[in-house]
């Protein structure tokens, strides 16, 4: 059976993968961008490059809170706060946290 910690520490290897994946779709967009012309509004492929930057750079925005989750997560499995919910200081739930390692709220706070 898969600890709780190294669940938590292949889930963190992946995010990283990720946003090094990520990364280099950036890099490509702008590598593209700055070979095409600078007047999206008129250049058929602006829009394009346009949309793909946005949406890249949203991946990356989730993929690191997604990274930063975690690593709160390892940590407080370090001072054993793992579990219990930040808001009413209950227990997250092993349901929930089965679902969502990361999680910090039980269900009850979470939907609040």
């Amino acid at each position: 059976m898969t600890t709780v910690e190294e669940r938590l520490a292949g889930e963190r290897a992946e995010t990283v993968k990720l946003i090094a994946s990520l990364s280099g779709d950036w890099e490509g967009v702008v590598e593209a961008s700055a070979q095409t012309g600078v007047d999206d509004e008129h250049d058929p492929e602006g829009a394009t490059i346009a949309f793909e930057r946005a949406r890249i750079e949203a991946s990356l925005g989730r993929a690191r809170a997604q990274l930063a989750d975690i690593d709160d997560a390892l940590r407080r499995l370090g001072d054993d706060t793992y579990g219990v919910c930040e808001q009413c200081g209950g227990p997250v739930g092993a349901e929930r946290l089965a679902a969502r390692p990361a999680a910090r709220t039980c269900f009850a706070c979470a939907g609040t």
